[in-house]
């Protein structure tokens, strides 16, 4: 499994992308504000994207997430408790005076907690994680041997994320960490929404919210 992650868009979102390297098939997580990055890195390893699936409905994370499926033919998934939040995408790009042209449209699918989506040989399980938002979930990713958690805003190194823009409380997003997250071995790679890469361990040891 090849993981890839770069910032897209102006708020510096982490997108990844999960390519099998004997079938070439790719799961884009977060691919929604760079699209032309994404399909570039796509192409560059000859990859073919399947799945479209998002952490969660804030608009850096899923804002073109409809020019991405027209191009790629992927299928684009969310989590339902995020779809007022993802239908009200004008409303959002409003707000920050930025994405003029954000449209929602139909998805694909729902991802639903305990959900293993496949692209070859990877295995990415759902883990809904409520607390940012409504709806947000991580992804276990794996192919065979070892795992990576791809955390978008629920999880970051040293912190957690926002939760007083459309989310829950911080004891939910707390105790999704605590109750999704925390038993994955200590040296399991967590890959955040924005920022810098960490791992379990470190975040289970230094964490300020979580310990």
């Amino acid at each position: 499994m090849i993981v890839e992650t770069f910032p897209v868009g102006p708020l510096q979102c982490n997108c990844t992308i999960l390519t099998d390297e004997t079938t070439n098939e790719a799961i884009v997580v977060d691919g929604g504000d760079g699209v032309d990055d994404v399909l570039a890195r796509l192409n560059a390893r000859g990859s073919r994207a399947t799945l479209l699936v998002h952490t969660h409905a804030h608009i850096d994370h899923i804002y073109d997430v409809a020019r991405l499926r027209e191009t790629t033919g992927g299928r684009a998934l969310l989590h339902p408790g995020d779809l007022p939040l993802y239908r009200a995408l004008p409303e959002q790009a409003a707000a920050f005076g930025l994405w003029p042209e954000a449209r929602a449209i139909e998805l694909d699918g729902e991802l639903r907690d305990g959900d293993v989506l496949a692209a070859g040989s990877i295995r990415a399980e759902v883990l809904h994680t409520p607390g940012h938002t409504p709806g947000s979930v991580c992804f276990a990713a794996s192919a065979g041997d070892g795992t990576v958690l791809l955390t978008g805003d629920t999880l970051f190194a040293g912190s957690i994320g926002r939760w007083d823009i459309g989310g829950t409380s911080r004891e939910d997003i707390v105790a999704s960490i605590n109750a999704k997250l925390m038993d994955f071995p200590h040296g399991t790679p967590v890959v955040p929404g924005h920022g810098s890469r960490t791992t379990i361990g470190t975040e289970r040891a230094t964490n300020p919210f979580l310990v």
